[in-house]
């Protein structure tokens, strides 16, 4: 008896040191360290013997590089899945790529809110930490919209390729499978294949080519964006007047921008090279399916939306910097864009997420420069592709000796946590000055 008091006295003693440490960490740390959590449950998943083929051997280093892979959907892979993995494992690697895509603290409220638990400030702060929000009005009534949207796109995605993989799979069970795995895979930009080749299967079928773009589309664009296009169409009565956000307005053109130009700058390369002996369309489909997809180095730097599944710099960060150096070069000292004005706030962010996001990439490819025996392209181009969690590889990726995958792993991680959450881990919250010296003028350029 006295025993087993001791014993949970000690455990009250350990809960509670633990509870101690854990206040004393921003919100921002909290969410890295759940993230580590997320990717550390994920790679004893996919280690499972009821996840693997017979006869598999599935190093721990491999294991854990899926793991990061899938935990930041990002796609890049050092196995081949097929012949890693059984129809366990891909059911594994699809719930991942749930917390990946939709975000840990997303999927974790929505638990939390099934077995009733309160949704506090610390929770909350959390979510608007995940989310990259701005303030904590609405948080869970937008995470319960996300779940509903992403979900449903995800059923209908799955739902079309399974009944048109019917055409190309010899029963129903292998069809839909193939289907599901793909709209998951799409939906969450994550960028994992079943069939061993990647889409090659699809190369001229522009049905498939089609709802993946669409797919990767409704996944990158990003959250905000698509709560607010549902409003808007579910307004049919028109009984107010919807104002799109001027996040929605300004993600939305730089996105598409990012799409139409890419596939033009695509094309334009390769109409002599790849494209030389292909017709028309199937040159446009190839450079659309490839500017979607990467949303070519640049594109992949630039990444997806804020509060999306993908990574890199994100896409409204590109639009502050451009209208940043835009206005600067029209002598004015604010950014105006359909009829608002960019917070200063906003400002120094981006142009702090543009450095540091560079700074990164430029030192893993310095590190595997060094590390790898491969050409400069192919270094920079895995960087990229890891940074933006896009999932592309000049195939590389297996060859990597471990301290190139850990680089990559590192990159790929916080391309998806965020480099805002970043800085916010490495350095401190916002602090209120109480004075100021006399400012000087320095000679700039």
């Amino acid at each position: 008896m006295i025993c087993i008091t001791i014993k949970e006295q000690e455990r009250k003693l350990f809960m509670f040191a633990i509870k101690k440490l854990l206040s004393k960490l921003t919100p921002a740390q909290l969410i890295v360290g759940y993230y580590v959590l997320a990717v550390s449950i994920s790679t004893v998943l996919l280690s499972l013997p009821v996840a693997l083929k017979p006869g598999v051997e599935f190093g721990f280093m491999d294991a854990l590089f899926t793991a990061v892979s899938a935990v930041s959907v990002t796609g890049l892979t050092v196995v081949s899945l097929p012949e890693v993995y059984n129809e366990v494992g891909y059911f594994i690697l699809m719930f991942v790529l749930q917390f990946g895509g939709i975000g840990i603290m997303t999927l974790g409220t929505f638990f939390w809110l099934i077995v009733g638990k309160k949704i506090g400030l610390k929770e909350r702060q959390l979510i608007m930490t995940d989310q990259n929000q701005s303030n904590l009005s609405g948080l869970v009534k937008l995470l319960i919209q996300i779940i509903q949207i992403f979900v449903v796109i995800e059923m209908i995605g799955a739902l079309v390729l399974g009944i048109y993989f019917l055409n190309y799979f010899p029963n129903g069970k292998e069809a839909f499978l193939n289907g599901l795995f793909l709209a998951v895979s799409a939906t969450t930009n994550a960028g994992f294949d079943i069939t061993g080749i990647s889409m090659i299967p699809f190369k001229d079928d522009y049905f498939v080519q089609f709802i993946t773009i669409i797919l990767l589309t409704l996944g990158a664009i990003g959250f905000p964006v698509l709560i607010e296009l549902r409003e808007f169409l579910s307004n049919k009565a028109r009984t107010y007047k919807f104002h799109f956000s001027l996040f929605t307005k300004l993600t939305s053109v730089t996105f598409f921008s990012l799409i139409v130009g890419g596939t033009i700058l695509i094309y334009l390369l390769e109409i002599n090279g790849f494209f030389k002996n292909k017709n028309w369309h199937e040159s446009f489909f190839y450079s659309l399916f490839m500017s979607s997809n990467t949303r070519s180095g640049v594109l992949m730097f630039i990444g997806a939306s804020p509060s999306s599944v993908g990574g890199g710099i994100r896409t409204t960060t590109l639009a502050i910097m451009i209208l940043f150096l835009w206005n600067f070069m029209r002598g004015r000292r604010s950014i105006k864009v359909f009829k608002r004005e960019i917070h200063p706030d906003d400002i120094r962010k981006a142009t702090a997420v543009m450095i540091m996001g560079s700074l990164l990439c430029i030192m893993a490819v310095f590190i595997l420069s060094i590390t790898e025996n491969f050409t400069l392209m192919q270094i920079i181009f895995e960087v990229c592709s890891a940074f933006g969690s896009v999932g592309l590889s000049m195939g590389i990726t297996p060859d990597l000796s471990n301290t190139g995958k850990i680089v990559i792993m590192i990159i790929m991680f916080i391309g998806r946590v965020g480099i805002t959450s970043l800085l916010y881990i490495i350095g401190h919250k916002e602090v209120k000055e109480n004075f100021h010296y006399p400012k000087e003028r320095v000679i700039i350029g």
